[in-house]
């Protein structure tokens, strides 16, 4: 079968040839530009669903989403883009966005940018997705119906948003016709995606598996005001547990920086008040996810890749690192974080991989970050953010500036 699921705008199946005829029709009212009005419109009326009381409750991370995508935000994020001397700035064409399923949102925030510099997309959403994702279709249907005619009919006509099962011939009719094929996931998503030939022209633009940790100064905790440290745990539990610690940028280690009492009794402390936030949110772990953690813990003990193992409850599970230096990047199991404590930040230069994205920190300064990444050099760690902020999306991601990832320009002389 060569059909299609519309999940948006809703919409009958539809053959695949269908489909991509008429994602690469001119739309009513002209094609899109780059910051078109009409994409404009129609994402700050999605932004305020999003932002809904009701909504921003039940789903936190919808609520950055929504943020994301208020008018101010969009202005700031396009004035980025401006361009000087012989240059013109226009949309790639047909972009195909294929994101993982166990972060339901991450390709809003893909389609989004890509919307703003003038494309035509078309998003495949997992038939896994449920919940935040759910949510999100709901309030982008919604929108649709609020906005002007033509503003409702571009939209339409030129941003799509399926379902379908694992397919060769759709896969590969969507990769074919794209300008631009958008793939997160991991390195097996990105393999499997890649066996679909693009047009000549055409390239891709991955997120392959990636891994972050965290980063905490003795001495900044030691100054750090009460206030200041149960916000930071507080900030660590949204990072970590929205979802699942699945994300790519949620912390799977924690490195305290500095003398070893003063770091035993930070992390004590620490881990004492992520405790407190978890019986706050009244944070449930499910008994599978229980049993996962410590069938990892156990696991790495036995691998050798640490010497201590300290369980808080059903919702933190600590591994004391026997080397810093052996770092268990993969996914543990939620609220699963390998420890460990360095002299300096310099002591983690060699640590780090290329498949390092995040670094949350507290208690550094701007300089001894600054100090940090320049003697990273590039060789990995995309971005370094405070506790709380791994989550927040940028349209600068994983290295990439995203608009100008989305655009293409074309230089002009007389």
């Amino acid at each position: 079968m060569s059909t299609l699921n519309q999940r948006f705008p809703l919409g009958d199946a539809i053959e695949v040839s269908s489909l991509v005829e008429e994602l690469r029709a001119e739309p009513v009212g002209g094609r899109l530009r780059v910051g078109d009005p009409r994409v404009v419109e129609f994402l700050t009326k999605f932004a305020r669903k999003l932002l809904a009381p009701a909504t921003a409750r039940r789903f936190p991370e919808l609520a950055s989403l929504g943020f994301f995508l208020r008018k101010g935000e969009i202005a700031k994020a396009l004035s980025t883009l401006e361009t000087s001397g012989d240059a013109l700035r226009f949309p790639r064409g047909l972009v195909f966005h294929v994101p993982p399923a166990n972060v339901d949102t991450i390709f809003v925030y893909s389609w989004a940018l890509s919307a703003l510099a003038g494309n035509h997309n078309v998003v495949r959403v997992s038939s896994r997705s449920a919940g935040a994702a759910e949510t999100v279709l709901e309030a982008l249907n919604a929108a649709l119906s609020e906005v002007d005619a033509d503003t409702a009919a571009a939209i339409t006509a030129t941003q799509r948003m399926v379902t379908y099962d694992r397919s060769d011939e759709i896969s590969g009719a969507l990769s074919v016709a794209a300008d631009l094929r958008v793939i997160w996931g991991g390195d097996a998503s990105v393999a499997a995606l890649r066996k679909y030939p693009l047009a000549p022209h055409a390239r891709d633009l991955t997120f392959p598996d990636r891994s972050s940790f965290a980063v905490a100064s003795v001495r900044g905790w030691q100054n750090a005001s009460e206030a200041e440290r149960r916000g930071a745990a507080e900030g660590f539990y949204n990072d970590s547990y929205w979802f699942d610690q699945a994300a790519c940028s949620s912390p799977r280690a924690v490195f305290w920086v500095g003398d070893e009492d003063g770091a035993r009794e930070a992390g004590q402390e620490f881990r004492k008040l992520l405790a407190e936030v978890l019986a706050t949110k009244q944070h449930v772990t499910e008994p599978a996810m229980a049993v996962q953690k410590r069938v990892s813990a156990y696991g790495a003990a036995v691998d050798g890749l640490v010497n201590g193992i300290e369980f808080q409850g059903n919702g933190i599970a600590t591994l004391e690192l026997a080397d810093p230096a052996i770092l268990p990047r993969e996914w543990l199991g939620a609220g699963t974080f390998a420890n460990a404590r360095v002299d300096s930040l310099s002591d983690l230069v060699p640590i780090v991989l290329r498949k390092d994205q995040t670094v949350g920190q507290f208690g550094f300064s701007k300089e001894e970050l600054t100090q940090f990444v320049t003697e990273l050099a590039g060789r990995g760690v995309d971005r370094v953010v405070p506790f709380g902020s791994a989550l927040t999306f940028s349209a600068i991601w994983d290295g990439y500036d995203l608009l100008t990832e989305f655009s293409r320009l074309v230089t002009v002389q007389a």
